[in-house]
């Protein structure tokens, strides 16, 4: 079968924090009609994501922080309720997601699981996201978290009643589809 997709031209346009780039291909669509496309496309690496859950307290950990793009895009002070989340950058998936986890909200976990990956926006973005879950108790807890200030991070860690944070979801407070989809998991996987 021959190739469907012929890359014309890539054009850079901005190289920051991933690479925003501009491309143009020809999409075989049948034996005899061919498109020309043109499409942008960022790539700003792949991430990892992960749901701290207690089953006897009937909590999770999530954090709080400001995302300039959700306050641009019309939420108000731009604070978001998010599970723990980093890039993975050098580290594998597991390693990534242990490291975020301390750094942020300062759990050190024996034991981490992984339950799916996820392209979080595949019209524009070459991101996949490795979904994690993991048992957490106070006796885990090894440092305040609230991330790194050479990432300028300024996280709030919080923790919640699962009902709550479910009734999160209906009310807006929590908009994150990262974090959604990982309390959706815990609710439909009888974790909490």
């Amino acid at each position: 079968m021959p190739e469907k997709i012929k890359i014309e031209s890539t054009t850079l346009l901005s190289d920051n924090w991933g690479k925003l780039t501009k491309v143009k291909y020809k999409y075989k669509l049948d034996e005899n009609s061919v498109q020309v496309q043109e499409r942008e496309v960022y790539d700003r690496g792949n991430g990892a994501v992960i749901l701290l859950y207690n089953q006897e307290k009937q909590t999770v950990i999530l954090t709080k922080q400001f995302r300039l793009p959700t306050w641009l895009n019309g939420n108000s002070d731009g604070i978001m309720i998010e599970a723990c989340a980093g890039m993975l950058d050098e580290n594998d998936q597991e390693a990534c997601i242990r490291k975020e986890t301390e750094e942020e909200t300062g759990y050190t976990l024996s034991e981490v699981r992984k339950i799916m990956e996820v392209y979080m926006s595949p019209g524009s973005v070459t991101e996949i996201l490795y979904f994690f879950v993991a048992a957490y108790t106070e006796n885990m807890k090894t440092s305040t978290g609230g991330g790194l200030d050479k990432e300028q991070e300024n996280i709030e860690v919080i923790e919640l009643m699962f009902p709550e944070a479910m009734k999160m979801i209906e009310t807006g407070e929590i908009k994150d589809a990262k974090t959604i989809m990982l309390l959706q998991y815990a609710k439909i996987n009888n974790l909490l």
